[in-house]
Parts: C-alpha cells; sequence; structure tokens
C-alpha cells in the first residue's frame, strides 16, 4: 500500500475512535489498523447498526474540518497504564509492548505506534462501510467486538471509484447470486458446509469434466483416497506436528485418527504400495479429494472461505533432472485452463517459511529448481519470501477477475521432504533405489473457492458450456405448447439443457424471469415461429433473431459448447 495513502487511512481510524467516544463515551476502544481496502476499528459495549454509520460519519466530518494535529508522546509504562484506565483490551496489549506510544488529536489519545497525517486536513475523502462481528485477537474463545469497517483516498474522485467498484462488487456477490440462482447455500446446520444445488451440480460437473478432460491429454492417472487416516500417518507426514490445529480429529477402536485436511499422504501411501522404476517416471497421480480444515466462524464466508472443500490435486513423482520440464508442462496446463474462464494471472514463487521440514540442502535445491523453471521459460513473477509450504518451497497463481480482484487459486509446491519422510523410492538404471521428487498441485485450487470467484468474474452470467440452463423457451400463448414441447425435445435430444416456461403469463414477464435467471438463450415461440417453423432467439446482451432455422440453431451453440466459449 502507497505509504501517505496508509497515513491517510490509519489516521481516519483514529478519527473514527475519537468520534466513537464522543457520540457513545461508554464504548470501549480495542484495535484500528489500515487495511488493504481502508481501515477498520474494533470497539466493546457498542451496540449500533448501519443506519448509525450516517450518524457517525457526520461527526468525523466535523472533527476533521477543525484542522486537528496528531501529536506523538512516550511516555513510559506506568504512565501508559494511568493514560490508558478502563479500556481494558489497551491495557491488554500494552503488556506486550516495551516502549508505548500515543498519539493525540485533539482531546481523544490512543495507544499507537503510527505513522499518521501531521493533521486532519490531511484526509480529503472517507465513508464508513459496514458493521461486522471480530472476536478480540481473532480467537473465538475472545468476546465477540463490533467492527466498523470504512475506506478513505487521497482524493474524492478516488473515493467515488472505490465506492462503485464496491456497488459492482455486491451485485456480483456469489452467496447472493447463488440463492438467486439456486446453486448452493449455506445451512446453519452445517457452517462453513455449503450444500450444492441440482443447478449448481451441473456448473460443478461441467467444472470436472473439462478438468479431466485437459488431465487426460498430459497422461494424469485419477485415484481416490479414504477421507479419514491413523494418527500414525499425520506424524509421518508432518502434519500432526504443524497443522493439528486446523485438523478434525475422533477415535475409532481407541486409536486416534484424523479426517485429512490434504490429499497428499494418502496419495503417498498409493505409490509406496508397489515397486516403481525409474521408465515410469514422470509418474502423474491426481485425486479430486474432499479434504476438511477448521476455520473460525468469523472468517467463514460463503464458498470463499469453507470448512469443507473439494481440492484437485496431482502429485508428480519424478527425478531431479525432470523438475524443471515437469514444472514447465504444470504452468502450460494452468495457463490454458484459466484461459479458457477469461482469467489473467500472476505468479508469486515463495520461499522457506519459519516453521518447516527437510534439511537446508533440500530447500537450496528445491528453490534453486522452481527459478530455474521460471526462468526457462521466461516467466515474470514475484518474490514472496518465507511464505512457502512447511514441506517446500512453491509458485502461487494469482487469478485477477473481470473486477480486477485477484486470488490466488493454482499453486506448483517441490517437495523433498515427504519422499524421504515416507521412504520412497524408485529402481534407477544403475539396479538401485533412489528417492523421487514430489511436485504437489493444483489448477483450481479449492473446487467451491473457485466456483464462488467465477460466480462473481461472470456476475453469474456463465458461459455457454457451463450455464445450468443454457435455454428457456417461451410460449406466447397455449396454442404454442405443442410446437415448443416439440422444439425442447429436439434440443435435449442434441444433448443441450433446456426449460419450457409455458405458463399463462405475458411474454414480457417470461422473458424477465428468464433474463434474471442469467439464462443464456431465450427462445419466443408465437404463431409466426409455429407457422414458420423457426426460433426468434434472444441473448443476454439484448440481441434478438427472428426466423432463426432449427438445425442451424442447434449446431451453432453446439459448437460453442465444444469450443467452451
Amino acid at each position: 500500500m502507497d505509504k501517505q495513502l496508509e497515513k491517510i487511512r490509519h489516521s481516519t481510524a483514529h478519527i473514527l475512535a475519537f468520534a466513537v467516544k464522543k457520540l457513545y463515551p461508554s464504548a470501549k476502544l480495542a484495535i484500528g489498523p489500515a487495511i488493504k481496502d481502508g481501515f477498520y476499528y474494533d470497539f466493546d459495549n457498542l451496540e449500533i447498526s448501519e443506519k448509525d454509520l450516517k450518524k457517525i460519519e457526520k461527526k468525523m466530518k466535523k472533527l476533521i474540518k477543525q484542522n486537528l494535529k496528531f501529536s506523538k508522546k512516550n511516555p513510559t509504562k506506568a504512565e501508559a497504564k494511568k493514560l490508558l484506565k478502563g479500556e481494558k483490551y489497551k491495557l491488554d496489549l500494552l503488556k506486550d509492548l516495551k516502549k508505548p506510544s500515543f498519539y493525540s488529536v485533539g482531546d481523544f489519545q490512543d495507544l499507537c505506534a503510527g505513522p499518521h497525517v501531521k493533521s486532519t486536513k490531511e484526509i480529503p475523502a472517507f465513508k464508513l462501510t459496514k458493521i461486522a462481528g471480530a472476536y478480540w485477537k481473532g480467537e473465538s474463545k475472545n468476546k465477540m467486538l463490533t467492527r466498523i469497517y470504512g475506506t478513505a483516498f487521497k482524493s474524492p474522485k478516488e473515493l467515488a471509484n472505490h465506492l462503485e467498484f464496491l456497488k459492482e462488487a455486491e451485485l456480483r456477490n456469489h452467496i447472493k447470486l447463488g440463492k438467486e440462482l439456486d446453486l448452493f447455500s449455506i445451512q446453519k446446520e452445517g457452517p462453513g458446509f455449503p450444500f450444492f444445488h441440482p443447478k449448481g451440480m451441473i456448473v460443478w460437473n461441467e467444472l470436472l469434466k473439462y478438468w479431466r478432460e485437459e488431465h487426460s491429454k498430459e497422461n494424469y492417472l485419477e485415484v481416490s483416497t479414504p477421507l479419514m487416516l491413523n494418527r500414525e500417518l499425520w506424524e509421518t507426514s508432518g502434519h500432526w506436528e504443524n497443522y493439528k490445529q486446523n485438523m478434525y480429529f475422533t477415535k475409532i477402536d481407541k486409536e486416534d485418527f484424523a479426517i485429512k485436511p490434504m490429499n497428499c499422504p494418502g496419495g503417498i501411501l498409493i505409490y509406496r504400495n508397489d515397486l516403481h522404476s525409474y521408465r515410469e517416471l514422470p509418474l502423474k497421480v491426481a485425486e479430486l479429494g474432499q479434504v476438511h480444515r477448521h476455520e473460525l466462524s468469523g472468517v467463514l464466508n460463503g464458498l470463499f472461505r469453507v470448512r469443507m472443500f473439494t481440492q484437485d490435486d496431482a502429485h508428480v513423482y519424478c527425478t531431479e533432472a525432470q523438475i524443471k520440464d515437469e514444472v514447465v508442462k504444470i504452468i502450460k496446463l494452468i495457463d490454458r485452463m484459466y484461459k479458457t474462464f477469461g482469467l489473467d494471472y500472476h505468479m508469486e514463487l515463495s520461499t522457506r517459511p519459519k516453521k518447516s521440514i527437510g534439511t537446508d540442502k533440500m530447500w537450496k535445491t528445491a528453490e534453486a529448481s522452481l527459478k530455474g523453471a521460471l526462468k526457462k521459460i521466461k516467466a515474470k513473477y514475484e518474490l514472496n519470501p518465507r511464505d512457502g509450504a512447511f514441506y517446500g518451497p512453491k509458485i502461487d497463481f494469482h487469478i485477477k477477475d473481470s473486477l480486477g480482484r485477484t486470488w490466488q487459486c493454482g499453486t506448483i509446491q517441490l517437495d523433498f521432504a515427504l519422499p524421504e519422510r515416507f521412504d520412497l523410492t524408485y529402481e534407477g538404471q544403475d539396479n538401485k533405489k533412489h528417492r523421487p521428487v514430489m511436485l504437489h498441485r493444483v489448477v483450481y485450487g479449492a473446487i467451491e473457492r473457485f466456483f464462488g470467484i467465477l460466480i462473481e468474474h461472470y456476475a453469474g452470467k456463465f458461459p455457454l458450456w457451463l450455464a445450468p440452463t443454457q435455454i428457456r423457451i417461451l410460449t406466447v400463448s397455449d396454442k404454442n405448447k405443442a410446437f415448443a414441447n416439440k422444439i425442447k425435445k429436439e434440443l435435449e435430444k442434441n444433448k443441450l439443457r433446456v426449460e419450457l416456461d409455458d405458463k399463462s403469463e405475458s411474454i414480457g414477464k417470461k422473458v424477465r424471469n428468464a433474463q434474471v435467471s442469467k439464462v443464456p438463450q431465450i427462445i419466443t415461440i408465437g404463431d409466426k415461429e409455429q407457422s414458420s417453423k423457426t426460433l426468434a432467439v434472444r441473448t443476454l446482451d439484448g440481441k434478438i433473431k427472428f426466423k432463426v432455422k432449427i438445425p442451424s440453431f442447434i449446431k451453432d451453440l453446439t459448437k460453442q459448447i465444444e469450443k467452451r466459449c
């Protein structure tokens, strides 16, 4: 984030806290940082609703107009305790600070490290956007606080553009569209566990069909592994030590079991089940595996953040000499698939994190191999230090949607450690045992999340090949029902997904209903169409064609679907 913009947003968060304390003196202060798209401040003992944001904004604007100066002071810890009397959350933060600092603006002061603008006149444009709940320190065992979100920019024009962006993003909200289009739901009986409805399953199955076609071309073999495996496996893999806080557990016959958070250990057991030769390598094994990971309830968000999801995992077992070529092939596969959805992307190379398994030599070799593959195809990428997986470095693919937002989906992770831990081998040309290298990779990532991204990317207007209902036939009157049914059967015979709306309603209402349902092709059947045995076809962009011959209509749509456009 631009440093000046960060100062503006952080300072606006302070003015928010100042205004809240003026309006609601009994409110208790927690934290108020600048974030990617704005800022927030958390409060306790503050019962407000969205309608109160205007009142708080009004107070903030009055304070900003006074051109109040921001000033810093560094009291001792004992002095700081006195200054924070009655503010239990600030006192909690103070415990971990050696040298506390305070910023004052007007008669308001806050425990803060800064930085801030010099005075409130440097806050040109802001807007409070929403209220949410947030646990203190992000831990569910702590109290739920009231979080007020806002945003601020360097100019009113930038703010206006951002607010327009937020408005468009809300129209594309996948939770809202998922309900309207009857694709999926989240039930109170299963928070974080999505339910896919029949229309959602059509999209889901089309995504999987495409995935399988592309992976078959690349000679991947598909497997399936159990949902739950015993503690010994997860100790061997390192998950018990490094990932336990994200896992779900149970006991079977007095033995500890865990529901899998990742597919790779189960896939490794399949590899280890047989002897392997260098002639088999690279061996490409794929799994559309369901995994479970514990997420705090406060961060769950539709299909974007769930507790159960399906990963399009694949593991490539290869020699060190094959690493570069295999990574290049994966990059090309991901590139090809993302282009089908009209998604641009950029790549990030993430290196060894603080918490990791494996030797220094393994990590050095692994990181050099990924860099070498990227260099080989002259790929542009960003370096993301110390953010690799605990078992190896990775290349992450951040896709960009139609609103310019980025989402991390695909990844390629290079792993020398798990083959070592599981004692994986292959017989080399020298008839001796050698250790394979393991590449972990996904294209969609979490398929549920990718589905949600596509809903927002397309604003619910799926391309023809993905659309749950590809065609809806509308009748002008009851006289047209028989012909409309005949057309429906002909289209279905050609494997097109068709609905018939022959209700006794006006054609205008039927057209609006079809448009709200985001149906790509709308056919109207009236007396003219019935007598000429042709179609009147309307697309979602409002274009209408009359006297369309049925065979040519079927041929055109079939071609579009085959090309996935």
